[in-house]
């Protein structure tokens, strides 16, 4: 099997790291340093994984398409369109025919057409407000159902999604509450479809929801702290990103105010989960990603703009830091791409 890629953007010095991963020790290798006309934050490769998405939080607020190259990984800037907004998160549909974006600072969600060269079309095809500071949305893997965590609303909104117009409109009921203040941030889906997890940035804690393949709605099965125990700071906390393996036996969540990654065990049966420990990482670690085999997660800091990589105990789940790089300035976001 040929080595994955890892792409990290580097909002500050505006690029793109391109890395060549060696599935065996984790290792990694710089193959390009691709600029980008704006500052870099959210990700997201199409399912074909022909085509990255580079959402650029500085005005103009845009998104860059850049081709993969299916034998090395480097990426070549095909176009930048304009975003209706300032996207903390982007991410596709199944089809990779629709681009789905989510404004943290404008209190609204949108859905732009993808064109067969994979470039992002201009003019929206909706545009929706939503309660305050949606941070993520997602599909679920049906292509039906688009869900949407409001972190100021504390709730995840809940959408059905029409894959032939791209239409959106809320679903019954149109939200799932969170925890007075808890700030739902990100979510992910479990690979086995039955749960979906989400990271609330303000209480520091992970939740788990039981979801209704049918319905298309989520329900809340309780939820599990990510700090440290004896971490003595105090809320609001800084709770970020998390990722599943691809196996679902383990979840991770990335904390920024103590700078820590949380492991936790997933209950196959009821979406459960039980921790497995804290583990120190970089500084601010806003963004990380698990390897396509599950064996490595590579976790960047915003404030010490380094990467390091981290073996997974296939046992037990806990991390241990294998190897370090320096990164670009403020990197934020990874996505990995395995090589055809």
């Amino acid at each position: 099997m040929p080595p994955a890629v890892v792409y990290v953007s580097n909002a500050d010095s505006r690029e793109i790291h391109v890395l060549s991963l060696d599935g065996g020790t984790g290792a990694v290798s710089l193959v390009q340093r691709m600029p980008v006309p704006g500052a870099v934050m959210p990700l997201a490769v199409s399912p074909s994984r022909r085509f990255l998405y580079a959402g650029l939080r500085s005005a103009p607020f845009a998104v860059s398409t850049l081709a993969i190259d299916a034998a090395t990984g480097t990426l070549t800037l095909l176009a930048t369109a304009p975003l209706p907004d300032n996207m903390a998160y982007l991410s596709t549909d199944t089809t990779g025919r629709f681009l789905f974006g989510a404004s943290y600072a404008g209190d609204r969600i949108s859905v732009q057409s993808i064109g067969e060269e994979g470039l992002v079309q201009a003019r929206p095809v909706q545009v929706l407000p939503t309660s305050s500071h949606p941070h993520s949305i997602i599909i679920d893997r049906s292509n039906r159902y688009l869900f949407v965590p409001s972190l100021g609303a504390d709730r995840i909104l809940q959408y059905t999604f029409d894959q032939t117009t791209g239409h959106i409109v809320p679903n019954a009921p149109p939200f799932v509450e969170a925890a007075k203040g808890a700030g739902p941030r990100h979510l992910v889906f479990h690979p086995g479809g039955r749960f979906a997890y989400a990271t609330n940035e303000l209480d520091a804690t992970v939740g788990a929801y039981q979801f209704d393949a049918a319905a298309g709605t989520l329900r809340p099965a309780g939820t599990a702290r990510g700090l440290p125990p004896d971490f003595a700071g105090h809320p609001p906390f800084a709770a970020a990103d998390l990722h599943v393996t691809p196996d679902g036996r383990f979840l991770y969540a990335s904390e920024r105010a103590s700078s820590t990654l949380a492991a936790f065990r997933i209950d196959g049966g009821s979406g459960l989960l039980a921790p497995s420990g804290n583990f120190s990482t970089e500084q601010q670690p806003r963004g990380f990603n698990i390897d396509p085999r599950g064996r490595y997660l590579f976790a960047v800091g915003q404030l010490s703009h380094s990467m390091t990589v981290h073996a997974i105990d296939q046992t037990t789940g806990a991390l241990a830091p294998r190897h370090r790089y320096p990164m670009g300035q403020n990197p934020n976001w990874v996505e990995i791409v395995d090589r055809p």
